[in-house]
């Protein structure tokens, strides 16, 4: 193995997660830009120390281009750009988090009255933003807009606080993702303001919302079948298990059975709060519907 160039260690919560980086280039961090993993984990941070005994992830920058998975280490060889080596640092950070009973939910919340609403970015995930900016504008205090961090208790503990990721880095970029702020100009003209909420908060209710400028409104509570359903895709959001890194190189698989049943046990006790399915044909009709059952 030739040089070793960096060892840094991340944090989010209590959880750690070291990178190792080897090769003929020097680097003064594994990513220059931390805005991905603040807006897919919430708080992430380069920590001063090195704390771990043993890496997480090993970089070989010189080697012949290759992923594997192996022993909890993920391992890169070659020159691979700056998205794919994102996209696995959230997946294997978020793992880290799990086994500190840290849940990362592909969802927004707000504090909304003297309750906390979290909307759901379950199977279909339409509407979460928008639902959250629309609570917002309704005189709600933000919890978290992409990611909420709920702990075992059911509590949201932290989140992440920008609504849109607004440039995607080199070998991630999408073609097929609309601009970030064209949902806002259709729906509100100009993003509202509000204030934060950041103190830890029990969920009180979830919503998995449907916007559609077809739908005719509707709102129906959840059995615990659906709840559960739609809660496992948010969970599973953050492993990467259906994505493509790079052409050629699918993620590799960082799930096992163990942690699979670990987090259908995690569901059964946190879906026991009131779910609603919500369609809607816009956000203000869709907070129309929440309110009715508030």
């Amino acid at each position: 193995m030739s040089e070793l160039q960096l060892t840094e260690e991340m944090s989010a919560g209590t959880a750690r997660l070291r990178v190792d980086v080897h090769g003929t280039e020097p680097r003064d961090h594994v990513l220059e830009d931390m805005n991905f993993l603040n807006y897919r984990l919430a708080d992430v941070r380069i920590e001063p120390q090195v704390s771990l005994a043993t890496p997480d992830i090993v970089w070989n920058q010189d080697a012949p281009m290759s992923i594997y998975y192996a022993d909890g280490v993920m391992t890169f060889n070659g020159q691979w750009a700056p998205g794919p080596l994102q996209k696995v640092v959230v997946a294997m950070l978020a793992l880290k988090m799990e086994a500190e009973g840290l849940h990362p939910f592909h969802a927004s919340a707000v504090r909304y009255g003297d309750k906390t609403i979290v909307f759901l970015g379950g199977e279909s995930n339409h509407g979460k933003s928008m639902g959250q900016i629309e609570a917002c504008r309704r005189g709600g205090m933000l919890v978290s807009t992409e990611t909420t961090v709920i702990n075992e208790d059911g509590v949201a503990v932290m989140g992440s606080k920008d609504v849109f990721l607004k440039k995607r880095a080199k070998g991630t970029e999408r073609a097929d993702k609309a601009a970030p702020n064209r949902g806002v100009e259709k729906f509100f003209g100009e993003m509202p303001t509000w204030e934060i909420y950041d103190q830890p908060s029990n969920v009180d209710v979830v919503v998995v919302p449907a916007i559609d400028g077809n739908f005719d409104a509707s709102l129906v509570e959840m059995i615990p079948f659906e709840r559960q359903f739609q809660t496992l895709h948010s969970l599973q959001n953050y492993y990467l298990l259906n994505e493509l890194l790079a052409p050629g190189f699918p993620m590799p698989l960082v799930d096992t059975e163990s942690l699979r049943h670990a987090r259908a046990v995690f569901l059964e006790s946190f879906c026991t709060r009131p779910y609603y399915f919500v369609r809607a044909a816009n956000p203000q009709v869709l907070m129309d519907e929440v309110d009715r059952v508030l």
